[in-house]
């Protein structure tokens, strides 16, 4: 991000021959500069310098602005992208933001200025039309989705790139500043642009409130929604004109290359957190929101560094973390979970080796003879012995043979019992479809008295009964 000085400097250059015409003793003075560009340039005193730099840096106005438009920016995407997101239409946010710089084009050879407000409604209807060409494409041709949206993306981009460098090369091009929409440049926002995304954002987040159901069904199921009497086709059309504003919106701050990430990151990072749809939009809000906030503040630290890339590495940075740490769908998490289940899978499988090697004779049994039982990995097998003989369920013999002590006798019996009854569940699968044991973790022991009454009766059927708790005997 440019500090102020720099940015003095820029606008300075840009409009030097402005300034000349002003009298030559007050052309370089600070209240000269300072009523010509009406409060786009924050001075420091020099007595305010040397607190803290990015304490300094926050009490400019214009990083100010330049932060407030950055985290509302961050905010519209996140909400409005999880809604593209889950509706598979994540990549359309790419070909929005790269079919409205054309829009931005042809808006400022018509206004003859870089009028905000024309700017963002110029990007907005070419946006929406590109968009409205990836639908018709769809329906009425044999194109696939992804086919049109790689066409209407190279087709405009190649649009606007035209347009730019007519733009440039006319008479006063080079200070139209359109090439910043490309890779974006949020440190030019100034006053006036943040009041135009903070209406936008408000409108934006307004609606998404409103119509939470209505967008909630036709994201789900369509067919459902138009089965209930619901406009869905003008929904999807609410839902598509506000996502295209939150593109266009971003432009200026993020540009055309990196806009989509915006829509996708916040929103993928908040469903990795939740699988509910109102907690995934406000998280993701959040998350968009800081990711601007982060992004913006790190480049007032570094000189010359682009805030737009800044607050797209913050937001992918966040999505890596979620990758990793999140509580239920991250890899970490995966990965323990994965291993307490090997674990624990193993020591059932040595439990019941034992135990049911145990039932033909009662002695102490080798690793060859336990593993010959069931087969594990020889390192897993170490390590599930290592833990059955810690919990006290096995003891080792002299001859490194290994037996099941008392309280191992009464956990292979559950654990053996337990197993025999999900064989019988798996060849009676019919009879017992009723229980609910996907949900109970396939814990049939929890099952009440009267419905394991019918797997007792087929454990004498098929001489399937394991011995006694004790070791000795059928129950």
């Amino acid at each position: 991000m440019q500090t102020v000085e720099d940015y003095f400097d820029w606008v300075m250059l840009l409009n030097i021959r402005k300034i000349a015409f002003g009298p030559t003793g007050d052309v370089f003075t600070k209240d000269n500069l300072q009523k010509t560009y009406g409060g786009r340039l924050s001075f420091l005193d020099q007595d305010q310098k040397g607190v803290s730099p990015l304490l300094d840096v926050l009490l400019q106005p214009n990083t100010q602005w330049v932060l407030l438009g950055t985290m509302l920016l961050g905010m519209t995407s996140g909400v409005l992208g999880s809604f593209a997101l889950l509706r598979r239409q994540s990549l359309i946010g790419d070909a929005m933001s790269h079919a409205a710089l054309p829009g931005i084009c042809i808006a400022f050879i018509i206004v003859g200025s870089k009028e905000m407000i024309f700017l963002v409604l110029g990007a907005g209807i070419t946006a929406y039309f590109g968009t409205f060409l990836i639908q018709t494409f769809v329906k009425h041709s044999r194109i696939k989705t992804d086919t049109a949206i790689g066409l209407v993306l190279s087709v405009f981009f190649g649009i606007g790139i035209v347009l730019l460098t007519i733009i440039n090369r006319s008479a006063g091009g080079n200070q139209a500043g359109l090439n910043e929409f490309i890779f974006g440049q949020a440190a030019a926002m100034v006053r006036s642009d943040v009041y135009i995304f903070t209406g936008a954002a408000i409108l934006l987040l307004a609606t998404t409130f409103l119509l939470f159901k209505e967008l909630k069904l036709i994201t789900f199921d369509r067919e459902f929604a138009e089965g209930l009497g619901l406009p869905a086709t003008l929904i999807n059309g609410i839902l598509m004109t506000m996502i295209t504003a939150s593109v266009v919106i971003g432009l200026q701050a993020v540009g055309v290359v990196l806009m989509a990430a915006m829509l996708i990151a916040p929103a993928i990072t908040a469903r990795y957190w939740t699988n509910r749809l109102s907690v995934m939009i406000i998280l993701s809000g959040i998350l968009g929101g800081f990711s601007g906030i982060i992004g913006t503040l790190v480049s007032t630290q570094i000189s010359g560094m682009p805030t737009g890339p800044l607050i797209i590495v913050s937001a992918c940075l966040l999505f890596f973390l979620s990758l990793f740490i999140a509580p239920k769908k991250g890899l970490i998490t995966k990965a323990i979970h994965l291993y307490r289940l090997k674990k624990q899978t193993s020591e059932a499988q040595v439990m019941q080796s034992l135990y049911e090697l145990h039932e033909e004779e009662p002695r102490a049994f080798t690793s060859e003879e336990i593993q010959d039982a069931r087969p594990i990995t020889p390192i897993m097998f170490r390590r599930t012995i290592n833990s059955l003989i810690r919990r006290q369920w096995i003891t080792t013999k002299h001859d490194n043979s290994y037996q099941l002590t008392s309280s191992g006798q009464k956990n292979g019996y559950r654990i053996t019992l337990n197993n025999r009854y999900l064989q019988l569940y798996s060849m009676y699968e019919l009879q017992f479809a009723h229980l609910p044991m996907e949900k109970m973790n396939w814990n049939f022991l929890s099952l009440p008295k009267e419905d394991l009454q019918p797997f007792d009766e087929l454990l004498k059927e098929h001489d399937m009964e394991p011995l006694s708790e004790k070791g000795g005997g059928h129950r």
